[in-house]
Order: structure tokens, then sequence, then C-alpha cells
């Protein structure tokens, strides 16, 4: 190879999802039985419950008197790696409900019992050989043979209630992840470790922007100075583009009559997520909103509309509660109350399609701005063969035609969700794919002729007739507390300049030029800078590292020669040394930075 070309690259490996490959469901499915049959054999007493793949991996549930420990876990692998080797076949089996039961009874596992009760005629059983079996509908390997153990790890130990329901049994639950060959296993290993480093539990606190806190109870984050500034940014960022496109800032309470939630269909449909009902009785209670909508519609019905005045667009940044289960609850990707950039346009059926584009035009703007670009476009609509959804076939297929019709228009890569529909109507939403190509649902846009309908929405029409307007429920950032979690992931911390809670940091060699670097702040927040001097009297290299530490994006060292000529020795996260620049030239170029939303 000569001195000019470039050494070869190793190919980047692609880690497949498991609903994704028909293989991997099979492995892992596979793995988990085998991981359960390993764990009968070294604790007898030990009932299985309820083992699936997941995505990355798969799990097992189990009912033991004793918790497992770590070192559990290594003689368990090592007994699943002792049945691999024996490669025994995987045996399908259809039997009979009495027959399961009978064999059931037999084992003593009231658990499988319970889950017999729910399923549906063929019972099929699938056997490890001739010594361990599972109710099970697969789909599995033929032959344990074809796990390679190199390519299996066990993770981690959790607690997990019985069917999910907090009142229910607690049991254990191991994780494990199990692919098509060890490199695959040593890239996702790779991953992991790169998710820890950018966690956005750890780095948020590290960087002091929120904190969650026992007291006020899970899943209900405190913004710091620094986290509420940094949501003020995102916040300002949705509004003034909103403003350019003819949006109507509102605000409604946090809470309101069940009977409001009942006309939507929310309190029939969702009551189990609501916070529970304040008030004597259903007729006069009242619930924490965990939505916006009905309250847009009411301020939408307070007065007779014209087809001039449409579309009407209102906004919000809306807080809404939901009622999640503490055991899916995660740092700010999955909270109890949130803020959603929430707006609803009423529309005439003629406007619909232009203003769906406008929409989606204005959601694929914040993800640009955000540099946000790994993301597909997922056509969320209903499963006709499920009875879960409200509204006449013909407003669905009129629902689901626009949001086709829309990207076919744009030329945006999608695909179809069937039964990722709300309740009321079909969704376009934005799935998005990380630095560790970890998927997250950020914005959606929602088509609705079901809402109009139940609360009687009208405008008189150009003819003088009264018609029903179309609405369209749009949230580009899906809800603050997960974008910001996301970004945090995304940047590893590292915000952009425009971004950053604070952006730059003067850092005086000593004390004779603190009040050089404090004017120089000052002129920087007048600009609309946040910035701001280092007080703390360290040695100048602690001041450096504490300001790399806190990830600023810009410092400014200041020395007697920076003061004596105006300037200042600036180094930035971004491009690193740039040298000494003159105050000025460095106040416009962070002027310049701001307005074009870049870094410095």
């Amino acid at each position: 190879m000569s001195n000019l070309e470039a050494p070869e690259q190793p190919e980047k490996i692609k880690l497949p999802r498991t609903s994704e490959s028909e293989s991997l469901k099979k492995i892992r499915h596979t793995t988990s039985h085998v991981m359960a049959m390993a764990v009968q054999k070294l604790f007898p007493e030990t009932q299985v419950t309820i083992g699936p793949w997941i995505e990355n991996g798969f799990y097992y549930d189990f009912d033991k008197p004793e918790p497992f420990t770590e070192q559990d876990l290594k003689a368990i692998k090592k007994e699943m790696d002792k049945i691999l080797k024996r490669k025994l076949p995987i045996i399908r089996e259809e039997v009979s409900r009495q027959e399961a039961e009978s064999r059931i009874k037999e084992l003593g596992e009231p658990y499988k019992l319970e889950i017999l009760e729910g399923l549906e005629d063929p019972i099929t059983i699938y056997h490890l050989g001739d010594e361990w079996w599972d109710l099970c509908a697969g789909p599995h390997v033929e032959s344990t043979a074809d796990l390679n153990p190199k390519a299996i790890e066990l993770e981690s130990l959790a607690g997990a209630y019985w069917r999910g329901d907090e009142t229910k049994a607690q049991l254990q639950r191991i994780y494990g992840t199990a692919w098509e060959s060890p490199e695959q296993l040593k890239e996702y290993k790779r991953r992991k470790e790169e998710a820890l480093k950018r966690d956005h539990r750890k780095l948020g606190k590290e960087l002091g922007l929120f904190i969650f806190s026992d007291q006020v109870g899970p899943g209900l984050p405190l913004w710091t100075p620094k986290g509420a500034v940094l949501r003020g940014i995102l916040e300002d960022f949705l509004k003034q583009e909103q403003l350019k496109r003819g949006y109507q800032p509102v605000v409604t309470p946090h809470i309101g009559r069940v009977e409001l939630f009942k006309t939507s269909g929310h309190w029939q449909k969702y009551q189990e997520d609501l916070f529970p009902m304040m008030g004597d009785s259903e007729d006069e209670g009242f619930v924490l909103k965990a939505m916006n909508c009905p309250f847009h519609i009411q301020i939408y019905k307070s007065q007779l509309r014209s087809y001039r005045e449409l579309p009407l667009r209102l906004a919000e940044f809306g807080t809404v509660y939901r009622y999640e289960k503490s055991g899916e609850l995660g740092g700010l990707t999955r909270v109890r109350g949130f803020t959603q950039d929430d707006s609803h346009l009423f529309v005439t059926p003629e406007q619909l399609d232009a203003e769906f584009l406008s929409v989606v035009d204005l959601t694929l703007s914040v993800f640009g701005t955000l540099k946000l670009k790994n993301f597909q476009a997922r056509l969320s609509f209903r499963d006709p063969n499920v009875d879960k959804y409200i509204g006449s076939d013909e407003a669905w297929n009129k629902a689901e035609n626009a949001i086709r019709s829309a990207v076919e228009t744009l030329g945006m890569e999608h695909f179809e969700g069937i039964g990722e529909a709300a309740f009321y109507g079909p969704k376009l939403d934005f799935i998005f794919h990380d630095a560790l190509d970890r998927e997250w649902q950020l914005g959606t846009v929602q088509v609705d002729y079901t809402l109009p309908e139940r609360f009687d929405l009208e405008y008189v029409a150009e003819d003088g007739t009264r018609k029903r307007p179309v609405m369209i429920h749009r949230a580009p950032f899906g809800s603050l507390e997960r974008l910001i979690g996301i970004l945090i992931e995304e940047y590893a911390g590292d915000f952009p300049f425009w971004l950053a809670p604070e952006q730059a940091r003067l850092i005086p060699v000593s004390e004779e030029q603190l009040p050089f670097a404090q004017e120089v702040a000052q002129k920087m927040q007048l600009l609309g800078v946040r910035a701001q001097a280092d007080t703390s009297g360290e040695r100048l290299g602690k001041s450096i590292r504490n300001a790399e530490k806190a990830k600023i994006p810009v410092m400014a060292v200041v020395g007697a020669k920076e003061v004596e000529s105006d300037s200042l020795s600036i180094r930035t996260r971004a491009s690193g040394e740039l040298g000494a620049m003159p105050v000025s030239q460095v106040l416009e170029k962070m002027k310049d930075a701001i307005a074009k939303r870049e870094n410095f």
C-alpha cells in the first residue's frame, strides 16, 4: 500500500432489532428457555412465569424464595453452556387444554395455570430434549446447537410484578442478550458502554440540569436554573417559528371536569392512566389533564367561527400528567408530568392537505435546526380487526388517505405501523434513531375527524351553511422532557453554542484581570449571550478543567496581555484553540452564531 492510500476501514457491524429479524426472534426466544431450564436445574424450587424476547435480548421472570446474586448469574451461564453443548432438539407439541392443565398440575406451577387460562387453542408446548418444557407459541431454533454460547450474555437482575400488577407477587427478572455471532455481541457491548457515557440521567446530574426527589415522587423532574434555561431556549425557539406561521398562543388549566374527558373519549379509554379523580362523584369530579386537545376545543367552541377565521392554529406548552407505572419510568424519557409543545389546528376539509404539509414542514425545520437527521416517518394507522377506536370507517379512511398523500407528496421515507394510531385518528409519527441506533418517537401529527363530531364543532361556510371542521393535532418536540433527554444523549452533553445553558466563561489568570473579565461578560450578556466570569479564585488550570467538565462551548482566558490589548484568548469545544481575538470580533462572532443557531 502506498503512503497516499487510506488504511482499510473495518466494516461497520449492523445490529438488527429482534422485531426486524426472524433469526433473532428464534435465537432469543430459545435462549430464554435455555436460561429458564438452567435456573430450574440449579434452583429446583424456582417457578418460571414468562420469558419473551425484547428488542435487544430477552428476559425471564422467576418466583424464587431467595434473591438471585451476581454469582448466581455466572453459575446460570455456565449451566446454559453445558445445555448448549448437548445439542438438545427443540420439539414443538400441540396438546389439548385438559392435557396441558394436567401436566402443569403435575409440575406444581400455578403461574403456568394462570397463563394457560389466557391462551387460545391450539395449546403449544416447546420441549428442550425430553427434560424441560414450557407453554409457548414460538418461534424457536431447531436445536440448542444453533445457539453460539460466545454470542450470549446474562446482563442484569431486576424486580417485576406478576402481570405488571403492583398488587400481585413480586418476581425476579433476569435480563440477557443473544446474537447471531460473537462479533455482534461485542458491538452491542461497545454501544452499551457508550450509552452509559451518554446516559442523560448521569449527564443531567453532572451538568446540573434536573433532579428527581423521592419526596416529590417518581417520574416528576425538578428543573434546576440551568435546566430551566435550556427549556426556555427550546420553548422560545419553537414559539418564534410558530408565530411566523400564524399560530396563536393559549394557556389552559391543569385540571378539568371528568365530563370533558368523557365527551372526548379519553376517560373511557385511558382511565387507568389518569391520576385519581378529585371530588365526590364523576358528575362533579375533576382530574389532572392528561392531554390538551379537549381544552383547545373549548376555546374554539367558545364562539361561532366563520370560514374566514380558518385555519385557526392554537398552540400551548401545556403540562400534562399520566399515571405511568413505576416500573415503566425512565429518566426524562418516561415521566408522569411532562410538557407538550401542543397545537391544534381547526381547518376546513379543503385546507387539510396544505395545512398538514405545512405542519410537516415545520417539524422537519425543527429537526434540521437541532441536527436530528436520522429518522423515519411512521404512518400510524388503525388495526381494523381491533375494537379500540372511535369514529366512522369513512372518517378513518379520509384521514389515513390524507396522511399517506402528504408523505408521498413530500417523498419522505416511511413505513406503516398498523395498530399504532390514536383511538380517535391516525398519526404521522417521526421515529428518530440516535447515535447508538436506538429508536425514539419524537414529533407527531394527527388528522382527526372524530373529536370535532363528538364535540359538535361547526363553522359558517361561505354559502352560509354550518359545516364541520377537521382537526390536526401536532407536537414537533413530542414532549420537552423526552426531547431534552434525547438531546443530552445525542450531543453527549456537548450542546451547540446556541443551545448551551452557559455559552461562555471568562477565566482570569489572576484577581487583577477579574474586573476586565466581568466587564466583557456584561457586554456579552447585553447581546443575549449567556456568559459569566469565573470568580472562583481557583488556579488557572483547575478553572479550565472545571469549564471543560461543565462542557461550556466557549472559554476565554484573560491575562495581563489580553487586558492591555482588549482581546481574549479563545478556546472552544467545537474547534479547539482559536488564539487571541479582539473583544469586538468575539462579540460579533457570538452575535452571528446565535442568530444563525450555529456553533461559535
